[in-house]
């Protein structure tokens, strides 16, 4: 606990980094239930160009289904893929049965309407 000077009050500090690992440790004990049931949670991640922080935000949702037992599918997409070819693809992971979630990584380049993309998702992925 720290006090604050200006009015006295107390803020407490928190490691990030530990609580992030033990939530990991919490997700990846599910995921082991889950496995011992038959379930295989997988994670899509859709990234359409080559935005640096972009690729640097989908590497580590890799590495973070990685640390909690998921599968992880990456689906990296040209700068000029468009609306059609995109929904495409969200209708083929919507229908996958390996795939739980899927994550279309923002921002997506001009020509693509982010709206309609993230609105072609399954509420149940």
């Amino acid at each position: 606990m720290k006090i604050n000077q200006e009015d006295n009050t107390m803020a407490q500090i928190i490691d990030g980094k530990q609580i992030a690992a033990n939530v990991k440790a919490q997700v990846r004990a599910e995921v082991e239930q889950l496995k011992a049931k038959g379930a295989n949670p997988g994670l899509a991640v859709v990234l359409v160009g080559n935005n640096p922080a972009s690729r640097v935000y989908v590497s580590n949702k890799e590495k973070d289904c990685a640390e909690c037992g998921f599968q992880s599918y990456e689906y990296a997409l040209p700068e000029e893929t468009t609306d059609a070819e995109l929904l495409a693809l969200v209708a083929k992971l919507n229908a996958d049965k390996n795939v739980n979630g899927i994550l279309v990584q923002l921002p997506l380049p001009k020509q693509i309407c982010e709206q309609t993309i993230l609105h072609a998702i399954s509420p149940a992925k």
